[in-house]
């Protein structure tokens, strides 16, 4: 008996009962339920440790925070894997352990403002850390709300001009405003109401974000022409510098008329990375590093505030008890703070200005040491980097430019912050993303991290399978059967 022929080339026989269905992809989901269990579990911990270092009686009324910790995050959660089920898992925890470690500095900060003022036989004032519940749950909603209706990021582009005009004039409102609607510590910032306060700034860096993140994809061929061949690289013409000049001409006139030297260097730097992104040319980088270098000395040259800025940034001694005591103290806390820090609620973060906004990155050199703000600063590293991740995984290219915008605008902030604080740059007063004390920067930042979310959905989502369309009759193959195959003749 003759052995059966091989199958032929390419032919790959089916199993009995046929291959069984690919399983479905991984959500990773319950990863992500369990980091933000942990990171509960490390903020009610902390909580209680700083409550027993302050030597205040343990009671269950401390747990209310971490209950509304739970409760917050877990509501987010199941947004996510309802609204976003393919997003990074590790987007949300970390942002939830940043936001809980910002919670136990601004109790224990509290707890500090107590003591002190019954020491000095003041009034008690009311506990930021109640505050700063109620702002992350605010910020909760608008996360979830952008969860719900954004269904896909990219109908954003639509409405793009729209968006950067309304974040062009959210930017600028502050100046026209009078100072005693405006200005706190001589930067006019804010749009103050009876009762109502918001820092516009904070929401019209991510609506430009969106904005220039579709201009340099619709106007792409503009900014990649040929230009000039100089030192081994290519620089753009003369007559498409038109975009790079009006982002630097806004960002003087916020320095200008709102002495704001944080935002107008965050929103130039965001847009000059996004620029290169987009074109790939170092003559970009280089352009726009020369464009920061003339407006720092214009400003220095035109503005007294900027001046002394820059002044109290080369020697904050010289005048300690004026302009040099805020930068003074913040260096005094990071040296208490030493390798180790002086441990949870055991130090004297209280001796620091503002030490619950801007200077919270020196609460946490004090308490936790340089070991402490290294894991500080390691998670927004990784915040940043699952953030460029994203961008570089997802399909389209508006939403690779909005991923890396609100990605390096991140970057960037946590930058000015900690560089201020420890002398590297002069301080620009902005607030450190998820930790400080405040609403408007905890529901910007929410926002923003509800878009990079929806982008890293459609990013790590499967790819749609196409039903490949029949071909047409003229085009199909002819086939020719045996006889025994054929249809037998009546």
């Amino acid at each position: 008996m003759s052995a059966p022929a091989p199958p032929s080339a390419g032919a790959f026989p089916s199993p009995p009962g046929g291959f069984a269905p690919a399983p479905p992809p991984s959500t990773r989901r319950n990863a992500e339920l369990l980091l933000l269990g942990f990171a509960t579990l490390i903020t009610t911990v902390s909580l209680f440790l700083v409550e027993a270092s302050q030597e205040q009686s343990i009671t269950l009324d401390i747990a209310k925070y971490g209950l509304a910790f739970l409760a917050l995050f877990g509501i987010a959660h199941l947004a996510v894997r309802r609204f976003a089920p393919f997003a990074d898992p590790l987007l949300l925890p970390i942002v939830a352990l940043l936001n809980g470690l910002g919670l136990i500095l601004i109790h224990r900060l509290d707890l500090g403002a107590a003591q002190n003022a019954e020491f000095n036989s003041d009034p008690v004032p009311s506990p930021d850390a109640n505050q700063q519940i109620l702002w992350t749950a605010l910020g909760m909603m608008v996360f979830v709300t952008l969860l719900i209706v954004l269904r896909d990021y990219r109908t954003l582009a639509r409405y793009s001009y729209t968006l950067g005009l309304i974040g062009l004039v959210a930017l600028m409102i502050p100046a026209l405003l009078p100072s005693a609607y405006s200005e706190t510590n001589g930067s006019k910032i804010w749009i103050r109401l009876p009762g109502f306060s918001v820092q516009p700034g904070e929401f019209a860096k991510i609506l430009l974000i969106i904005f220039f993140a579709s201009v340099l994809v619709a106007k792409r061929d503009l900014f990649t022409t040929a230009g000039r061949h100089m030192l081994g690289m290519e620089f753009p013409r003369g007559r498409d510098l038109g975009p790079i000049l009006a982002v630097w001409v806004v960002c003087i006139a916020v320095l200008v008329f709102e002495k704001d030297l944080g935002t107008s260097l965050l929103i130039f730097s965001t847009v000059l990375v996004m620029l290169y992104i987009a074109t790939e040319r170092v003559g970009w980088l280089i352009i726009g590093g020369s464009l920061l270098v003339i407006g720092f000395v214009f400003a220095y040259q035109s503005f007294s505030h900027v001046r002394v800025r820059t002044n109290t940034w080369l020697d904050p001694f010289a005048d300690y008890h004026n302009t040099g005591y805020q930068i003074s103290q913040s260096l005094f806390g990071l040296a208490t703070g030493g390798l180790a820090g002086t441990g949870l609620g055991s130090g004297r973060p209280n001796q620091v200005p503002f030490a619950n906004t801007d200077f919270i990155v020196t609460t946490i050199g004090e308490e936790l040491g340089l070991i402490g703000l290294t894991a500080v600063l390691i998670l927004f590293l990784m915040l940043v980097m699952r953030g460029l991740r994203t961008a570089i995984a997802v399909r389209d290219s508006f939403g690779k430019l909005l991923a890396a915008g609100l990605s390096f605008t991140i970057a960037v902030q946590l930058f000015v912050v900690v560089g201020g604080v420890t002398k590297l740059i002069p301080l620009t007063g902005l607030t450190t993303p998820f930790m400080s004390y405040g609403g408007s920067s905890l529901l910007a930042n929410y926002a923003l991290l509800a878009l990079l979310i929806k982008v890293s959905d459609a990013a790590r989502a499967p790819a749609p399978v196409r039903k490949k369309d029949p071909a047409p009759i003229a085009d199909a193959q002819t086939e020719l059967l045996r006889r025994s195959e054929a249809r037998p003749q009546e």
